[in-house]
């Protein structure tokens, strides 16, 4: 129905005049919208990382997909965004990546099914937005699924995630 990812990538493509956008999906749930909508559109880069027996139940293919069996914890989650998150950046080139920070991949999430603690979330949120950082790669940040048992939990997930970016960036605006 509605693409925020997509409608982004599509007006700052058009707007700035970028030729190349990655779209880093870290909800729980493939990004099977966006895969389908830019599928075969070399201009933008889709990475979803994501349960393998999670909602949607019949995947679209992303430019890269790593699926992750239930209960996949933090050591092994950030083995693989690493891996990921390389070979993303490695084939697209961005000019722009929009990182899609899920709360749902938490331990404490109703819906999620991986076991990844709050602060391997904060790692995740580090690597990903220190990879941008470092590669010169702007980056929107959008926050995407949670369904905590505990509201506080997935809300506090959120808050880290922009604090881990306002740490990262705040040195570097002039």
């Amino acid at each position: 129905m509605f693409n925020d990812a997509a409608i982004a990538a599509r007006a700052m493509q058009s707007e700035a005049g970028l030729a190349r956008v990655a779209i880093i999906d870290c909800d729980v749930h493939q990004g099977n919208g966006t895969a389908s909508i830019f599928s075969g559109d070399a201009s933008v880069f889709t990475f979803s990382i994501h349960g393998a027996k999670n909602f949607p139940f019949e995947k679209a293919t992303s430019d890269l997909d790593i699926e992750l069996p239930d209960g996949t914890g933090d050591d092994e989650y950030l083995r693989q965004l690493e891996r990921g998150l390389a070979e993303t950046l490695r084939r697209s080139r961005p000019q722009l990546a929009i990182y899609l920070a899920g709360a749902d991949p938490h331990e404490g999430d109703r819906l999620g099914r991986l076991k990844l603690t709050s602060d391997g979330l904060a790692r995740r949120d580090r690597r990903v937005l220190e990879a941008l950082r470092s590669g010169n790669i702007p980056v929107a940040i959008a926050m995407a699924g949670g369904y905590g048992r505990d509201i506080v939990d997935t809300v506090r997930i959120h808050a880290a995630t922009l604090l881990i970016a306002h740490e990262l960036w705040h040195h570097s605006i002039p």
